[in-house]
């Protein structure tokens, strides 16, 4: 969905011509995976970060035009709402010191960036959903102004037929409507990519579909929204609901919700477009002129441009991704489970237990889909976002246990062979994988850490929306450190 459109109204044949077109498009994909025309020796990861922007006093600032004016650089990118901005890290060989030149860069960026907000009165936040953020500071009028978002925002209440609901239940009740899906906004991520070659496309998907509530627990971030207490990663809530184009009743007859899970293990990546095709219509159906079959007849690569814009109306968790680079096709598995922030070496630790724990269990003699069944990986990912590391997770050989016990004794020593077998520098590895252990060890990540501070500012600050600043500001100040979640000091 970064794609840039022109046209935001369609017409039925354009929705019969686009479906034409995304079935061309996809015979066109299963024609390149049997000429095996697809790159496959370079292994390479990237990523992407959505922040805040927040004025002086740590609420949201409408001020993302004017900063990506300031900063002028084709990294940094606009998001759905004016107090979002997107940056885009480069793609980097998965070995070596590959996580502490990642973090550097990141840093590097991000401080470029605030610096540059501070030129505005303006700050950016890593973090998945400001405390800040409330029903005042977020309606139709803060989406920023490009035709893909306003094109977004029409097409999903078109199919919705009504205002979207937020009805999230957790530590407290949320239940608020919107005329728009400004709300997705709120929601700020971490997008993981991995390149594989396509017939390890299946394994890497369906293991990252396994790891996915361990994932969410141990880097949860989103406690509050609209100045609830929700759930530890209330993020993925929010999104879910947010772009869910169906009524109770189309939930009901079972139609499939655009934010999705899956419902099954794969066997390689044509399994997931084709679901995209028999189960999604099409949000914007536009067409370019390119065809498939005649590139193909002539030697060069199509870009599929259909099937991938549908494709990016479909947030799955973990999404395919087809791209063209330097003139070469490849696949990837894009991770959308985690949320921005607290830091960059927190963000990057995040990442090296990610691409570990995926390498490991590819390694492994039985795929982790033939001893795990999907459903529980789905109940896992529940459990994790709802309570994170004070969550319960299942495991096979393990049974159910307590998440930081899990990360600790099993997946753990997954992730540090995975990352011998990446040859990544073992002091990187030590270094990233111990944040990881010492957050289970402490029982202490953003969302836990957000949770304590807030308790601690009630015992002196009746107002919640003022708790909810000096909650914003501590956060701000530790982020700015660059130290560790866990190292961050919470009260008694």
């Amino acid at each position: 969905m970064g794609q840039e459109i022109e046209r935001t109204s369609f017409t039925n044949e354009d929705r019969q011509n686009y479906r034409n077109k995304v079935k061309a498009n996809l015979a066109a994909l299963r024609t390149m995976l049997a000429e095996d025309r697809f790159e496959r020796e370079r292994k390479l990861v990237g990523l992407e970060m959505e922040f805040y922007v927040v004025d002086a006093d740590g609420a949201p600032a409408n001020a993302n035009h004017e900063l990506l004016g300031l900063l002028a650089d084709p990294d940094f990118q606009t998001e759905l709402a004016q107090f979002n901005i997107e940056f885009n890290l480069a793609p980097h060989k998965l070995s070596g010191t590959v996580f502490r030149e990642m973090e550097e860069e990141l840093l590097t960026s991000f401080t470029f960036a605030q610096r540059r907000a501070a030129e505005i009165d303006a700050n950016v936040v890593m973090i998945g959903i400001l405390p800040s953020l409330d029903d005042l500071s977020i309606d139709e009028q803060t989406l920023s102004d490009a035709p893909r978002y306003r094109a977004l925002n029409e097409q999903v209440l078109a199919a919705r037929g009504e205002h979207v609901l937020i009805d999230i239940e957790g530590r407290e009740h949320l239940r608020v409507e919107a005329s728009s899906i400004i709300f997705e906004a709120a929601a700020t991520s971490t997008q993981l990519h991995l390149q594989v070659s396509p017939e390890g496309f299946g394994p890497v998907w369906n293991a990252a579909q396994a790891i996915a509530g361990a994932q969410v627990a141990v880097g949860a971030n989103s406690p509050f929204f609209l100045g609830r207490q929700l759930w530890h990663e209330t993020r993925i809530a929010v999104f879910e609901q947010v772009v869910d184009t169906r009524t109770e009743e189309l939930q009901a007859q079972g139609v499939r919700p655009r934010v999705w899970f899956g419902e099954d293990w794969i066997d390689d990546v044509t399994d997931l477009f084709d679901e995209n095709v028999k189960y999604f219509p099409a949000l914007l159906p536009l067409m370019e002129d390119e065809n498939p079959q005649e590139e193909l007849a002539r030697g060069a690569v199509p870009h599929l441009s259909e099937l991938n814009l549908h494709n990016g109306t479909i947030w799955r968790w973990n999404r395919p991704i087809y791209a063209v680079a330097r003139g070469k096709p490849h696949l990837r598995v894009e991770n959308r489970v985690l949320p921005a922030g607290p830091t960059m070496v927190d963000a990057m630790a995040n990442a090296a237990f990610y691409y570990g724990l995926i390498r490991g269990l590819v390694e492994q003699e039985t795929p982790i889909s033939k001893d795990l069944s999907f459903r529980a990986a789905q109940s896992n990912f529940r459990a994790g976002a709802r309570h994170g590391l004070e969550a319960s997770l299942f495991w096979p050989g393990v049974g159910e246990v307590p998440a930081p016990e899990l990360i600790l004794r099993t997946m753990l020593p997954i992730a540090h062979a995975g990352l011998d077998a990446w040859n990544v520098d073992r002091r990187d590895r030590d270094h990233y994988l111990g944040i990881i252990e010492h957050r289970c060890l402490k029982r202490m990540n953003g969302a836990i850490w957000q949770i304590r501070t807030h308790n601690d500012l009630a015992r002196t600050i009746d107002d919640q929306s003022r708790r909810l600043l000096g909650l914003t500001s501590r956060y701000i100040e530790h982020m700015s450190s660059n130290e560790p979640v866990h190292t961050w000091p919470v009260p008694d």
